[in-house]
């Protein structure tokens, strides 16, 4: 089964575009960044950077309230595709397509 929940905040604004034709359906994207439970000894790397795509109101609800620094609990599913770039080579995709969408603190929380 294909399920996903996180928990983390917007690294920026959420970009929202609308779909073509007559009627047209938002399309919102959004990196959440997800802290790890155990810092990686190689790295040093404290969070994960992941990228986020919703559809319909779920995205509407990221045209709203997608702002920087917002945390978000999100759940959903892992998709994955690819494609070839303009150079012809071929590049791999990774997105969890947002199917349910809250905020995981009060506005009040996130300002302390």
């Amino acid at each position: 089964m294909n399920m996903v929940g996180l928990t983390g905040r917007a690294t920026k604004k959420a970009e929202v575009r609308y779909s073509a034709g007559e009627d047209s359906k938002p399309i919102a994207r959004v990196t959440l960044a997800v802290n790890r439970r155990y810092r990686s000894e190689n790295d040093g790397q404290t969070a994960d950077f992941i990228n986020c795509v919703a559809f319909g109101k779920q995205a509407e609800f990221l045209e709203r309230f997608g702002e920087k620094g917002v945390k978000f609990e999100v759940r959903g599913r892992i998709v994955t595709g690819d494609y070839t770039d303009k150079d012809g080579k071929r590049v791999f995709t990774t997105d969890v397509v947002i199917e349910d969408i809250d905020f995981a603190e009060s506005k009040k929380s996130s300002n302390d």
